[in-house]
């Protein structure tokens, strides 16, 4: 089975696509959008680099990282729709789409739903066997979603979106 993990934003959105079967990478990267773009134009690259990704790796399962934003909520807004979009465009290629919080990522790669980004990211480095941790930090971020939902997959119900 093949994942597509997904760490949402608006200047950059991560993703990494792991293959279940031996547990390995199958690629990772992040999509960006300049900041001198208008709304309308990032969101549609957005759209269409997420339509590219689902055809060119044709991932069975999609999860995201729940938005969590407690104090600044102007930013929350852009990523809220860059989000939209992203779920959108993956919905036209699968039914499988899934969620989780920063919590449940922590806890599924560290056994602490509080961890520190470096333990994270070290656990990412370590189950897939790579390595040096993936750069930049937004694909680490995507990878740890997939990682999540592939090692919580006994309870996937529960995180349909």
């Amino acid at each position: 089975m093949r994942i597509l993990g997904i760490d949402p934003g608006y200047n950059i959105i991560g993703y990494g696509i792991i293959e279940t079967n031996g547990c390995k990478v199958v690629d990772y990267g992040v999509i960006t959008t300049p900041k001198t773009m208008k709304i309308s134009s990032r969101l549609m690259t957005i759209y269409q680099a997420t339509c590219e990704l689902m055809e060119t790796f044709k991932p069975d399962q999609v999860a995201f990282e729940e938005l969590f934003y407690n104090t600044n909520i102007t930013t929350g807004i852009p990523v809220a729709e860059a989000r939209g979009v992203l779920i959108t465009a993956c919905k036209q290629y699968t039914d499988n789409l899934f969620e989780y919080t920063p919590l449940q990522i922590k806890q599924a790669l560290t056994g602490n739903g509080r961890a520190e980004k470096k333990q994270v990211q070290f656990m990412v480095k370590n189950i897939l066997g790579l390595s040096a941790v993936p750069k930049p930090d937004d694909a680490a971020d995507a990878l740890a979603v997939g990682l999540c939902h592939m090692q919580t997959s006994s309870a996937m119900s529960d995180n349909s979106m």
